[in-house]
């Protein structure tokens, strides 16, 4: 089992859509006492209904924190996986099933909870059917990508498989949502 002090202290977590990147980042980020960054927030501009920021604006913001000593980072966007695996001490990859996920978000979008790690400032609106599409269609070519990329990076990454798996090092790491 792979202790939090083996993780080190620039963690980035990756997977689909509703696999509980954000949360897990946030209370890793708390433990370790270090800042987190969700890559959702960097992407998309506060107060729209998900409108994305500059892919210039979004680059730059992402390698200014990933330029930091100690960070947990979420989220995917493979065309910056490779500087941000580069710096990493560990990489988790949450490798969930869809339709488990789909369900997440499904239950999620019923709560509507402002103070959800990784929500959207201000968002507009919290569901969206092109989400539950992107998720069924689009996220398993980009899973490929992301696991080519990872591969070929020389990050050290924790594989879970199963929401069984994550709430296990939940409890070995000491972490409480």
């Amino acid at each position: 089992m792979i202790t939090l002090q083996d993780l080190g202290k620039r963690i980035s977590i990756i997977g689909p859509s509703n696999s509980g990147k954000s949360t897990l980042a946030q209370l890793l980020a708390e433990k370790l006492d270090v800042p987190v960054c969700h890559l959702d927030q960097l992407a998309h501009i506060p107060g729209t209904n998900w409108q994305p920021r500059s892919n210039e604006e979004w680059k730059a913001e992402h390698d200014l924190f990933i330029s930091n000593s100690n960070w947990v980072i979420d989220g995917n966007y493979s065309f910056s996986m490779p500087q941000r695996f580069a710096r990493s001490t560990y990489v988790i990859w949450l490798d969930f099933n869809i339709w488990g996920c789909i369900r997440r978000y499904l239950l999620r979008s019923l709560k509507s909870d402002p103070n959800r790690p990784g929500r959207l400032i201000n968002a507009k609106k919290d569901f969206s059917i092109d989400l539950i599409l992107y998720m069924m269609f689009t996220y398993p070519g980009k899973r490929k990508k992301a696991k080519v990329i990872l591969e070929q990076s020389d990050a050290r990454f924790l594989h879970l498989c199963s929401i069984d798996e994550l709430n296990h090092h939940y409890g070995f790491w000491g972490l409480k949502r």
